[in-house]
């Protein structure tokens, strides 16, 4: 299934590398910096987003923020959260009806690839 993805990534290398990878999948990816600047993508989208995949910890806006908003917005919305740092990991625990899965940084190309197909395969969106 070709999807729409936002990412939120406020790492460059990560997030060209995530980009490349879905990319390298079929996917319509459209990656920024920040949560803030996810939110805006979101909010102004022209056409729906398939998932979002956001980074925890990032300056401006930080992930959990982000998938907060979001799924006010779109409560169907599958959420992947990517973090590098444990006491991250114990944070997004209380939002278990929102978010699919937690991806441990460091990630491989499969490992990152396999998380977000998982994800789309179980949206009642599809």
């Amino acid at each position: 299934m070709v999807a729409r993805i936002l990412i939120a990534e406020d790492e460059t290398a990560v997030r060209a590398l995530v980009t490349r990878a879905l990319v390298q999948d079929g996917h319509d990816v459209v990656a920024t910096a920040d949560g803030s600047e996810a939110l805006d993508a979101f909010t102004h989208a022209k056409k729906p987003f398939n998932l979002l995949l956001t980074d925890i910890k990032m300056p401006m806006m930080d992930g959990i923020a982000l998938a907060l908003a979001v799924a006010r917005d779109d409560p169907e919305l599958p959420i992947l959260l990517m973090t590098g740092y444990a006491d991250q990991r114990e944070r997004a625990s209380g939002l278990d009806a929102l978010i699919r899965d937690v991806i441990a940084k460091p990630f491989t190309l499969f490992e990152i690839q396999t998380a977000v197909a998982s994800a789309l395969a179980a949206s009642p969106r599809r």
